[in-house]
């Protein structure tokens, strides 16, 4: 009886020794800021807080003509790799802020090389800021300058586009038509042809009634 209970007191020894060095080697970790400077010359520090579900990161930078902050949230203990070695997931991190003139102006979800392979729970994502990060400010230094826009050439008129064109009609002035002459009057001898001989015959009755009438 009595060796069951000093084997159990030892195993809960033993426990409350693990987990107090390991609590012990985690707030090591976050007790010593990470340190850099940036391109633009601004001295930051990286403060690493939470022991619950979620771990926060502050970033703080400061030089002689400003100061900014911002903060990302994550669960990067979802990757495997970063259980390994929590500080060198942040140290990755770093190298990459130290790049840019504004270390806040990083990418919105940033999650390091060594946890590539882990999905995207274990990434840092983008919390707030002391700024605003469509300010002119910030867009001024995340937009590239502007190209200069090709002058447009001359416009070459489009061969479908252009209205066809009718041609005009040619008012032609009516000719007037000749007029029909009148047939001559007939002669009375023609007339008394008609009347009294055959119609093969009239030529010759008209001839002979036309002298008759001279005489």
């Amino acid at each position: 009886m009595w060796t069951q209970v000093g084997a159990l007191l030892l195993l809960l020894a033993c426990c409350l020794w693990s987990a107090e060095a390991q609590t012990d080697n985690t707030q090591s970790i976050w007790d010593n800021p990470i340190k850099f400077n940036t391109k633009g010359k601004d001295t930051c520090t990286m403060i690493i807080t939470g022991q619950g579900e979620y771990t926060r990161l502050r970033l703080s930078c400061q030089s002689s003509k400003r100061s900014y902050w911002c903060e990302y949230i994550g669960r990067p203990y979802t990757c495997s790799t970063y259980n390994k070695n929590p500080r060198h997931y942040f140290v990755q991190m770093m190298w990459g802020l130290r790049k840019l003139n504004n270390a806040c102006l990083a990418p919105r979800q940033i999650k390091p090389h060594m946890c590539r392979k882990a999905t995207d729970e274990s990434q840092m994502n983008f919390s707030s800021a002391s700024f605003s990060r469509t300010s002119p400010e910030a867009t001024s230094r995340a937009r590239p300058a502007a190209q200069p826009q090709p002058r447009p050439g001359p416009v070459r008129p489009d061969p479908a586009r252009q209205p066809i064109r009718v041609p005009q009609r040619v008012q032609t002035t009516p000719r007037a038509s000749p007029q029909t002459a009148t047939p001559p009057v007939q002669s009375k001898a023609k007339r008394m042809a008609q009347q009294y001989c055959w119609r093969s015959l009239q030529g010759i009755c008209s001839y002979f009634i036309g002298l008759f009438r001279k005489n």
